[in-house]
């Protein structure tokens, strides 16, 4: 402990902590932004395949499940390789598996393509993490961290809009051939900026855990594919979802034994009795499902139910950043006048109100509608993602920061990967109770539908050519537009749960210490 404690105290960067941030900041935003960016491009990627849109879903799923399976032995790679070379060895995955993405010629080449892109880029994020909170101290830490803030949350608002635009513009292999040239760029930013710590460096007698990586693949993989293709399979009417989801199960329960009982495990569970990173990790897990799941339906939904094509969807969407980027403006005037805590509190009631103002709208509503809520949300994440990241890790020592990076954001993955394959079914299902509940006004003691079919027929009787043909024209219709009310009720509802589950994590940011606190405690013990 205490020969840690020194090699903190002794180590400073050699140049300004701003420089060697850039090439983070670069990677940082290239991962999150990939997150999105397909989202918009899905019905294209689907139809250049001849494959359903729930199949299209592995495309953003792969990315995600890939990235949680390599995120715990970013330790490991950093003690065996050094983390410098690490990092650049991640960013050089990452760049020839997005090209590889581009020139896909099927389903499955771009779906594994995209797993070697999310392994590439998964062991990204907890460095960034990790080298944005060693390299400053104090107030500048603060600023470091809500710049890393802001491009963690405005990366995937960002990446329907760009997706979108070049989508339309030029063709959806284009988005992942944009991050070639900013590959090597950061490659070559981090090969001259980027600096080890000692407790980072490359260690000897370096120990891979074999069976924890086992136990997590055993685990993560099964689970995917349970609730990529679970709703298919009408979920545990099948045997093989109920077989598929013991084996995850089982899979869980041995990788967290191995890690709490393994002499050297691939990551260190010890970090979790922590209670400000315990509690704050778990509010991260559920917002950023929230974050991915609404960020992959909104766009389905204004090109499904309201016509958008893909760039105009994406447009719909950036209003987040503008949201984002003012709650930035604002933090960093008001600064330290107010706690992190409060910054979290208004942002989750931010979060909240955006997603309730989502689930209110209809068929009729205009681009602005939809542009007042997402610049609510935008507002929301960015008061609340910042400040609870920076808490959950501010009682943390500098070695335990690349390990606790590395488990928080595997655990943030994994909620984001299950959020955007859970909404999927979320709609699905959603859509037949509520059809379910519409169908019975669909009978001809309801005076209205009388009415409603009686005058749809007459508009079809000279194309019909007799009265049971037209009133069959006019049944048909009338259901194919139940079929649309019913599954843009199952947006609104699912909309409605996102911002439920907001404002039920407002009462737990007061259970996270705040910086102040943290000081006193530090300023006590050194007493």
């Amino acid at each position: 402990m205490s020969e840690n404690i020194q090699k903190e105290i002794e180590w400073k960067p050699s140049r300004s902590p701003w420089f060697i941030i850039m090439p983070v900041m670069l990677a940082t935003f290239m991962y999150a932004l990939d997150e999105t960016v397909a989202n918009v491009a899905l019905p294209h990627i689907a139809g250049s395949y001849s494959v359903s849109n729930q199949e299209s879903i592995w495309v953003l799923t792969s990315y995600l499940m890939a990235s949680s399976i390599v995120i715990p032995m970013v330790d490991f790679f950093c003690k065996v390789l050094g983390r410098k070379n690490f990092f650049m060895l991640g960013v050089f995955i990452f760049t020839i598996a997005s090209f590889l993405c581009g020139i896909s010629s099927s389903i499955g080449m771009i779906v594994i393509s995209r797993a070697l892109q999310g392994i590439g880029g998964g062991c990204l994020m907890p460095m960034a993490q990790a080298i944005t909170m060693e390299s400053f101290t104090g107030e500048a830490r603060n600023k470091a961290m809500s710049v890393f803030g802001l491009v963690v949350v405005v990366a995937p608002i960002l990446g329907p809009v760009m997706g979108g635009w070049i989508t339309e513009n030029w063709s959806w292999p284009y988005i992942f051939f944009i991050n070639v040239p900013f590959g090597f760029l950061c490659i070559a930013l981090a090969k001259k900026y980027l600096e080890d710590p000692p407790y980072a460096r490359r260690q000897k007698d370096t120990h891979l855990d074999k069976w924890g990586f086992l136990w997590l693949c055993v685990w993560l993989i099964p689970l995917q594919i349970v609730f990529d293709k679970g709703n298919d399979a009408d979920w545990f009417s099948a045997p093989w979802v109920c077989w598929f989801t013991a084996v995850a199960l089982i899979g869980a329960v041995l990788f967290f034994i191995s890690q709490i009982k393994g002499e050297k495990p691939m990551v260190k569970l010890d970090v979790l009795k922590d209670i400000n990173y315990l509690c704050g990790t778990t509010m991260l897990i559920l917002l950023n499902a929230v974050l991915l799941a609404s960020l992959a339906i909104l766009p389905q939904m204004l090109q499904n139910m309201m016509g958008y094509d893909a760039f105009t969807s994406g447009v719909a969407i950036m209003p987040r950043g503008v949201g984002a980027f003012t709650a930035l403006l604002i933090f960093g005037t008001l600064g330290g006048k107010f706690t992190y805590k409060t910054y979290g509190i208004v942002g989750l009631f931010c979060l909240g109100l955006g997603g309730w103002m989502l689930s209110s709208l209809n068929l009729e509503i205009s681009m602005l509608n939809i542009v007042i809520p997402n610049i609510i949300f935008g507002f929301g994440l960015v008061f609340t993602m910042m400040p609870i990241t920076t808490l959950s890790c501010i009682t943390l020592r500098n070695d335990q920061m690349t390990n606790a990076s590395g488990l928080q954001n595997l655990l943030k993955t994994i909620g984001g990967a299950i959020g955007t394959s859970l909404v999927a079914t979320m709609i699905s299902r959603f859509s037949q109770v509520h059809q379910n509940g519409l169908v019975k006004f669909l009978i001809e003691t309801n005076s209205v539908f009388v009415e409603r079919i009686n005058n749809y027929a007459g508009s079809f009787i000279s194309t019909a050519g007799d009265n049971m043909n037209a009133t069959y024209m006019a049944a048909k219709m009338l259901y194919n537009q139940l079929v649309q009310q019913s599954t843009l009720c199952a947006y609104m509802t699912t909309f409605k749960i996102f911002a439920i589950a907001c404002f039920i994590l407002i009462p737990f940011m007061f259970i996270l210490k705040n910086e102040k606190q943290v000081t006193i405690k530090v300023k006590t013990n050194a007493r």
